[in-house]
């Protein structure tokens, strides 16, 4: 039997095609009883102020890197959304004079225009902002070379290549309206896919690769990251795939409230507690991870209750 139609986007899978008695059993969870839903390999962290919540997230890339070392390199993977934590990598890095020459850096995600990558001259070009707001500001002399830094391009080809024989300590993310880490959003409704969405085994195989952006994902950039102006937005991306994800020792997803909602911060974390694992809710693959952890700012959780405005 065919699940319901998406209410967002009929042409595609997402959170609303789930059952009503989930929905409505997520949306009442409150801060204290998402708390309890860490397991083992499943962690839930809260922070009271956000200048403590970006520092962890900051210190998570100090202490992958420190790990590194010329025969045993050791890297991050790492999001634009949130960007908070960026500029304090590098001042943590040049205040305490720390070299991380070996280290190791890749990005999530970028763009796609046409066939090809855009340009870090581009405005909404991730790589643009991971320069800008994190390597450019590193010492010459403490900070990795260019080659150590991977984006990804239209071509993944290499960018695949740059996860073998590197540890991926960390691959940290942000999670989107649609419930997705980095650029994994829900497939399309179509092909063997119209009744239900694909299984989890046949998604966790995707790498690296080229995508459609949900319409979702499109509207949420425009508003984060360009003023509300859709026409901005690409509608394509690169993006890590599971099977990288998978190679990353520890996945870290930090929800500051800015991105996604009460509800879907409610939703992923109850499912991946729950191993509730399912494609339309592509964040809830992580459920099957063997260590992920769910930061939140205590003061970006709200709350589901109807407040008409």
């Amino acid at each position: 039997m065919a699940r319901k139609l998406s209410s967002i986007a009929p042409g595609w899978w997402d959170y609303t095609t789930l059952d009503t008695d989930l929905i409505e059993e997520v949306a009442l969870l409150t801060p204290e009883k998402m708390l309890q839903l860490s397991r083992p390999g499943f962690k839930v962290v809260m922070y009271d102020t956000l200048e403590d919540f970006y520092l962890a997230e900051a210190l998570e890339y100090v202490n992958a890197w420190k790990q590194s070392t010329a025969d045993n390199p050791v890297g991050i993977c790492g999001p634009i959304g949130p960007t908070e934590q960026l500029p304090l990598v590098a001042r943590i890095i040049n205040e305490l004079n720390i070299s991380v020459k070996s280290a190791h850096f890749w990005g999530m995600d970028e763009w796609v225009m046409g066939d090809k990558e855009v340009s870090p001259d581009h405005p909404l070009s991730f790589e643009k902002a991971d320069r800008e707001l994190c390597f450019n500001r590193i010492k010459k002399e403490l900070v990795m070379p260019d080659e150590n830094l991977h984006f990804p391009k239209a071509d993944t080809a290499v960018y695949r290549k740059s996860w073998e024989g590197v540890r991926c300590a960390v691959m940290q993310g942000g999670q989107g309206d649609i419930k997705h880490w980095a650029f994994n959003d829900p497939p399309k409704r179509e092909a063997e896919y119209i009744d239900n969405p694909p299984p989890p085994e046949v998604y966790r195989k995707l790498t690296a690769r080229v995508v459609d952006l949900h319409p979702i994902t499109i509207a949420q950039n425009a508003r984060t990251s360009g003023g509300g102006n859709i026409t901005l937005v690409p509608t394509k991306a690169i993006t890590v795939g599971p099977v990288e994800t998978w190679m990353a020792e520890k996945v870290s997803i930090w929800h500051a409230g800015m991105h996604d909602n009460p509800f879907g911060q409610r939703l992923t974390t109850y499912m991946i507690s729950k191993n509730m694992v399912d494609t339309s809710v592509p964040m809830s693959l992580l459920a099957d991870h063997p260590n992920v952890q769910f930061n939140f700012y205590r003061g970006g959780i709200g709350d589901c209750s109807v407040v008409m405005h």
